[in-house]
């Protein structure tokens, strides 16, 4: 017999943490009788790109990008520098995070409706994985060139190369300020941010290779400046896509430790197991934790519930919340390590997910 089938009391609960304002449908407070009940905490935070992030900013950071970026292709391809080229093709780059970015907090603002249960705060993420993948792709692509003209140099006039990247820098700073008085709390604008202050030093560089060839002639320091961007590339590149991929996987935001979780759940007396035990990142900033937590017979079920809502808020910063809570049969009280019942039954639902968690030492 599993933890589902006795009696146990029913209800739904939301929590809400102090400060909070319930501002749209997504926010209303709800309650909904039923089996299994359940409760939803939605305390005062962010969820995903803030409708209030500064367009403004991150437009003025996108016009000094475009802008300069059409210059610098051109005066690329009349001196021959691929380094020039890679800094114009990472400012591109730069320029699409921005865009989908903005074009993010657009769909992301909308409320949930339909089957989409939790809105399009997604649309960021995916914004976020796709401009990932198309920085590694173009440093793929640059690193290839630049392996070849280390072999085989073209002419690169230094002078030009040298003015270009330090014209390049000064736009990239105001870029980076303009970006810096924006919203950062989406992983779409962070990550944009970050791929301006990449393309900063990648100009630094190419400053540099500049100088090295105008003053000695050594051509080959205009490649080696573009493998030092793809490098940059491939860095920002791979953390874009391993964090959206950790989002889209469900995994548990890289901050919290659920086993560390659930065993500081159940050393709230009086529960006396967690299972089912899921954390999982919606959109940036925004957690979400589900378990289904058996407190001993004679618990309040549903002050246990406040208590751990409040006590994952507190300490975890986690404030959308999901925890049914039911008493625990008595013959659970008897249970081995093993998980079963003295009966050979199932200790806990029929087809739990994850590490049952009580009070002791216990595996995970």
């Amino acid at each position: 017999m599993s933890a589902h089938d006795h009696a146990h009391d029913e209800y739904e609960y939301e929590y809400v943490g102090p400060d909070h304002e319930h501002d749209g449908p997504d926010h209303d407070a709800h309650g909904h009788g039923g089996h299994g009940g359940h409760g939803h905490g939605h305390g005062g935070h962010s969820h995903g790109v803030d409708p209030d992030a500064d367009r403004r900013w991150l437009g003025i950071a996108l016009g000094l990008i475009v802008g300069f970026m059409a210059v610098e292709v051109v005066i690329g391809v009349m001196v021959h520098s691929l380094a020039l080229i890679s800094d114009a093709a990472h400012m591109l780059t730069d320029a699409v995070s921005i865009v989908l970015a903005l074009v993010a907090m657009r769909l992301a603002a909308r409320p949930a409706r339909g089957g989409f249960t939790f809105g399009l705060k997604r649309a960021e993420i995916l914004s976020a994985q796709a401009n990932g993948l198309t920085l590694l792709l173009l440093g793929a692509w640059l690193a290839y060139e630049a392996v070849r003209r280390l072999m085989d140099p073209p002419p690169v006039a230094g002078g030009p190369v040298l003015a270009t990247a330090l014209a390049g820098i000064v736009v990239n700073v105001g870029a980076a300020w303009c970006m810096s008085r924006a919203n950062r709390s989406s992983l779409a604008v962070e990550g944009a941010y970050q791929h301006v202050l990449n393309d900063l030093f990648a100009f630094i560089g190419t400053a540099v290779a500049g100088l090295i060839v105008l003053t000695t002639g050594f051509v080959q320091a205009d490649a080696i400046a573009t493998l030092v961007v793809v490098a940059l590339m491939f860095r920002a590149g791979y953390g874009l896509v391993r964090e959206s991929g950790r989002i889209f996987l469900e995994a548990a935001p890289a901050h919290l430790d659920p086993d560390a979780v659930g065993d500081r759940l159940v050393g709230q007396p009086p529960v006396t197991e967690v299972h089912d035990l899921h954390i999982w990142t919606i959109t940036s900033g925004q957690a979400a934790l589900s378990a289904h937590v058996l407190v001993e017979p004679e618990g309040d079920c549903h002050a246990v519930r406040r208590d751990l809502e409040a006590l994952l808020a507190k300490e975890y910063g986690v404030t959308h919340t999901t925890l049914q809570v039911d008493h625990v049969q008595d013959a659970l009280l008897t249970v081995g390590r093993a998980g079963t019942l003295p009966d050979g039954g199932d200790a806990h639902c029929a087809d739990a997910h994850g590490p049952v968690h009580r009070q002791g030492p216990h595996a995970h």
